[in-house]
């Protein structure tokens, strides 16, 4: 008991004659901004939108212009609201918040609340952007022209006038927005400007633009000073469509193809070296002529007589000529080299360790000598001794010798000051494989089966079996590599039902083309010019030196041969290269001997050169594409079908 009385005492003693009193917490500021943007010490916002306050705790709204605004001395009408708990403020500015003008918000006098205590003074200072001058949009006709950085804006039309609109308005006359706008194709391109209003403007070219051209359309960073406002510099590629008119007049398939055909062969027949009628490596080789060019160009000749082109009389004059000097020049166990001085006939070296014997070079002529020599006839006496001739060339390459006695393949190159240093085996799936069908079936100097099997199939290694774009390969790279793998060796060797264990090489040579021809109509490295009309990829000139052209190796370099020699396996698609080529891009492409030899359509190149390996597919392929004839003369040799045979081909 004593205990709880102690307790009481202790407790009444703890006592007061107070009540308890809790601090009331002080009115804040919890949030400002002007749109989503804070305004809290002197900030710089867009200027979008109302200002929003935000309050600790419910304020109390004696009327509706509680604050104000003001800039520059004047104060600004407003719009004020609350939300329902009076802790949230929306104001709303009637004129609208002009760019670069510094403004104060104000407290028309002490906020009181009823759970906290006053904020007696509110003020808060903040400035407005003065935006950048930007580009809004650009359009040409109905093609609105994306502004992103590498942007793939493509087939612009030539004609129509090219509108730029701004995000701003402009307080300078179109003659001086003139000065700081340039557009330049292969060119500078002249322009009148007009205004539309006073943020859109109208470029109208004094002539079309050029026709599948790149134009660059740049807009000076000087802008910005004119006009009062930041301007980043603009430049904008573009890529023109096609113009009203071709460049050539109508002409129906057949006759463009012969057209083509005939001015093609000029390449060997009117710029042959004078002194040994060989092919010249390209038109600015001088005495350099090249084996292999000289072998398509012999196969040419064949097409030119059964087109009309030439006389057989000529053909026979010219074929004796470059036998002639085949039998006289440099050759190394039977093997010409790749280059020749065609006045003398030596050896002119394809690189330092390379001046020797050239097997696959030299595939290539055999291939157009064998072509010849079944054309010919064996009752004409002019004819017969031709037969002979060729016949000794052909059996005195040493085929045999060039597989360095190992029999595991073909090598490419010996020289008699270097032997086999250059150490490059023929091995497939490329433009090789006529090597091995004529080093079978040679009469003299044969292969084994075997060899082949190691050496071009690589033991078949050469499958591939992938498919690109749901299309299939067979056999080689990934993409197939340069179109002229499905070209060189079979000029003459027909791949239509041509088969061994590895793949059916018409079904090869189809798929790779289709392939070649969809990765450009896919463009994934997004050039200009490339087209279901304008694409083909295979070793050519381009602007930074020659290369092997294909998908894995794509400078936007498009090479006509590679289209129109293609033209057995892709009839339609190059037929509709063929017409680009010629009616779209002839003003620029179509030369003295056909067509030159590449074009780099975003970098508005063209090469000036003709090659001696890319116009002979194109009269060739041509040819066995309209007839067939190189297939069947070539075929016919019963040398070839024995070899082929041997190889385990069908045919």
């Amino acid at each position: 008991m004593a205990f709880f009385s102690l307790l009481f005492l202790l407790l009444a003693s703890c006592g007061g004659d107070d009540e308890d009193v809790t601090p009331q917490d002080e009115l804040k500021l919890t949030f400002a901004r002007l749109g989503s943007q804070a305004i809290l010490n002197m900030n710089v916002v867009d200027g979008e939108g109302a200002v929003y306050l935000g309050f600790s705790a419910p304020v109390d709204v004696s009327s509706s212009d509680m604050f104000r605004i003001s800039t520059g001395g004047m104060v600004l009408d407003d719009t004020e609201t609350w939300n329902a708990r009076h802790d949230q403020a929306t104001i709303a500015p009637g004129p609208g918040w002009i760019e670069g003008a510094e403004y104060t918000l104000r407290a028309n006098g002490p906020l009181s609340s009823s759970e906290a205590s006053s904020l007696d003074e509110l003020t808060l200072t903040f400035s407005i952007l003065k935006k950048p001058l930007k580009v809004a949009r650009i359009q040409v006709d109905t093609n609105r022209l994306s502004l992103e950085a590498g942007a793939f804006n493509t087939g612009i039309s030539v004609s129509q006038p090219m509108e730029i609109a701004f995000s701003h308005p402009l307080a300078i006359s179109p003659q001086s927005l003139k000065a700081y706008i340039s557009v330049e194709g292969r060119s500078q391109v002249a322009f009148d400007i007009a205004a539309l209003s006073d943020t859109v403007f109208q470029l109208q070219f004094t002539e079309p633009l050029q026709d599948f051209t790149t134009h660059l359309l740049a807009i000076s960073p000087d802008l910005g000073p004119a006009t009062g406002r930041d301007f980043d510099e603009l430049i904008l590629s573009f890529f023109t469509g096609p113009s009203a008119t071709p460049d050539f007049p109508i002409l129906t398939d057949d006759e463009l193809l012969t057209l083509i055909q005939s001015q093609t062969f000029r390449y060997f027949w009117d710029f042959g070296h004078p002194d040994c009628g060989m092919a010249r490596e390209r038109n600015t080789s001088g005495n350099i002529v090249t084996t292999g060019g000289s072998g398509f160009g012999l196969m040419a000749m064949v097409a030119a007589v059964e087109r009309g082109f030439i006389t057989m009389g000529q053909a026979l004059e010219r074929w004796e000529q470059i036998v002639s000097f085949l039998e006289t020049a440099d050759r190394f166990h039977g093997a010409w080299p790749h280059w020749i001085n065609g006045q003398t006939g030596a050896v002119i070296p394809f690189s330092p360790a390379d001046n020797g014997g050239d097997l696959v070079e030299t595939a290539f002529m055999v291939e157009g000598l064998l072509t010849v020599r079944q054309y010919l006839h064996q009752e004409a006496p002019a004819e017969t001794g031709l037969i002979s001739r060729i016949d000794a060339l052909w059996h005195g390459v040493e085929w045999d010798w060039y597989t360095k006695g190992q029999n595991e393949a073909l090598y490419w190159h010996w020289s008699p000051t270097n032997g086999f240093q250059i150490n490059l085996k023929v091995g497939g799936h490329n433009e090789t494989q006529i090597v091995y069908v004529l080093a079978a079936s040679s009469p003299t100097h044969p292969i084994s089966p075997g060899i082949y099997h190691t050496g071009y199939a690589r033991s078949g290694a050469i499958v591939n079996g992938q498919a690109y774009f749901g299309i299939t390969l067979p056999l080689g790279q990934a993409y197939g590599g340069p179109l002229f793998f499905t070209h060189y060796s079979y000029l003459g060797l027909d791949p239509r039902n041509l088969q061994d264990q590895y793949a059916n090489y018409w079904t090869q040579n189809v798929n790779h083309s289709l392939i070649n021809y969809q990765y450009c109509v896919h463009n994934p490295r997004k050039f200009f010019g490339y087209s279901a009309q304008s694409w083909g990829l295979t070793a050519s000139d381009s602007y930074v030196g020659y290369s092997a052209h294909s998908p894995t190796n794509d400078l936007g370099v498009i090479t006509p041969t590679a289209a129109i020699s293609s033209i057995p396996y892709t009839p339609q698609e190059s037929l509709a290269a063929i017409r680009h080529f010629y009616y779209g891009l002839g003003d620029r492409l179509w030369g003295a001997y056909g067509f030159y030899d590449a074009f780099h359509p975003t970098n508005n190149w063209e090469a000036n050169t003709f090659l001696a390996i890319d116009q002979g597919p194109v009269i060739c392929m041509i040819e066995n594409y309209r007839s067939g004839l190189l297939w069947a003369l070539f075929m016919t040799a019963p040398e070839i079908q024995q070899g082929l045979e041997t190889l385990g081909f069908t045919y």
